[in-house]
């Protein structure tokens, strides 16, 4: 078997890692590692895209001392996009799902179409970051730019158009949009239509799995590679995990992915789409192999990872080993807050945010830093917990155990507060499950593509 090239691009990080198939398992070896900063400019966050696509071009050039490289896949964090003119070409930097351009969109919209029939329709978590909503306030707040566009495209569809030229979105990327209906994994016209928004800049959807292409010419000359395949793997990052983290044997397992977002769910046949199931508020997510993944998107480590970069720059150096440390010397549960709450959702001064927010549960205020870290990590704790009851209410399911992937896995205290909590066993999986998931995928397809042959 050949070797592929994943590029797993979280909200803070990205990394290359290159794999192939040896003895029936994924042999893999990281060869490129790249921070991935948010920019703000003129008060709106944008993703550094070009950095990005030139990170990844790295990526490919110290991938060339593999002789066997065959492919490379992409994928990333869900809801956010790139837009491309009539031309061909990138309209603007895509805007981070944190800037402030949506607050309030999804109750707005609701005047449009109910909570209850959008829900019904695509199935997912209602949350103002969601593609629909950020399409509404670019058709309210900045219309003429949305008129200039002829597709958008999501951010791993969007660096493989960079590589390949090839226009398209991938199943799992179009269900973290609002726009797929839940059943005919097709664009709901329903909600285009009574969001108002233009069904022209939707592309096509495929299926996870598909060659779509090849680098383009110029980019091989570039680079001085041959001409490697393009695989649309799972476009979310989440959906990579699932498809490493599956068992394959057919068995219930309740997963939990830690990484900024933290993803607590199942796999499942055929999507939730309930009163209980809303009112709870998961998603029903497309996954690989025609799953659905049924879960709750929840803040996570980004609580952790913004304050660190608040203290750090203002001169007090942690790394995580020291703000694990810090934790475990804290009181346990002496401070506890909702790590979902809105004031909790911008950058910035995450740490100040955390003791306001125990003021007003009367909990009065931490002061040292290692008390706001430990309620970090309490009251995630706790989410988590909370979120797998719930999760086996709308299942009719029960789980014995959570297999937990992503890097959080690599905090042990972490783990055994959420065993802790939750009452359940926590299996460690993958940290690096994405990427792992990602080259399964690429893998897979030319398994297919060799034997059809």
């Amino acid at each position: 078997m050949g070797v592929h090239l994943a590029i797993d691009l979280g909200a803070s990080s990205g990394r290359a890692v290159a794999g192939w198939e040896e003895n029936g398992r994924i042999v893999t070896e990281e060869i490129h590692r790249f921070s991935n900063d948010p920019v703000t400019v003129g008060g709106t966050v944008y993703w550094d895209v070009l950095r990005l696509f030139h990170e990844i071009k790295q990526s490919i050039i110290k991938a060339k001392r593999f002789p066997d490289l065959e492919s490379i896949g992409i994928d990333t964090w869900g809801v956010d996009f790139g837009l491309i003119g009539a031309d061909g070409s990138l309209l603007e930097n895509p805007v981070h799902y944190r800037d402030k351009r949506t607050r309030g969109m999804a109750k707005k919209c609701s005047e449009m179409i109910s909570a209850e029939e959008i829900y019904k329709l695509t199935g997912i978590q209602i949350m103002d970051i969601n593609t629909v909503y950020q399409l509404r306030a670019l058709a309210e707040q900045r219309p003429q730019l949305l008129d200039r566009t002829a597709k958008i495209l999501m951010m791993p569809d969007l660096l493989s158009y960079f590589l390949s030229d090839r226009v398209y979105t991938e199943l799992s990327m179009a269900s973290t949009t609002q726009l797929l209906d839940a059943v005919t994994n097709q664009w709901s016209a329903d909600v285009i239509d009574k969001t108002e928004l233009p069904g022209r800049v939707l592309p096509m959807v495929i299926m996870p799995g598909t060659v779509v292409g090849e680098l383009r010419e110029e980019l091989c000359a570039e680079l001085g590679v041959k001409a490697l395949k393009v695989v649309a793997v799972c476009g979310h990052d989440t959906q990579c995990a699932m498809a490493a983290a599956d068992p394959g044997d057919g068995s219930d397992f309740a997963f939990l992915s830690m990484g900024t977002w933290c993803l607590l769910g199942t796999q499942l046949d055929k999507p939730v789409l309930s009163d209980q199931s809303l009112l709870m508020s998961f998603t029903n997510e497309k996954g690989y192999k025609g799953k659905t993944s049924y879960l709750k998107n929840l803040t996570g480590l980004w609580l952790l990872q913004e304050s660190r970069r608040y203290w750090n720059k203002n001169g007090r150096e942690y790394s995580f080993d020291d703000m694990e440390k810090l934790a475990r010397e804290a009181e346990p549960r002496r401070f506890i807050i909702d790590t979902d709450d809105a004031s909790l959702r911008a950058p910035g001064d995450i740490p100040n945010r955390i003791a306001l927010l125990c003021q007003m549960r009367g909990q009065g205020k931490p002061v040292e830093d290692g008390e706001i870290i430990r309620c970090i990590y309490d009251s995630l704790a706790l989410k988590f917990a909370k979120t797998l009851t719930e999760l086996e209410s709308c299942t009719g399911k029960t789980f014995d155990k959570v297999i937990a992937v992503g890097g959080g896995t690599k905090d042990p205290l972490l783990l055994e507060l959420i065993s802790e909590a939750s009452g359940r066993q926590v299996v460690k999986g993958e940290a690096e499950a994405s990427a792992l998931g990602n080259l399964k995928i690429q893998i897979d397809t030319f398994k297919e593509e060799k034997s059809d042959a």
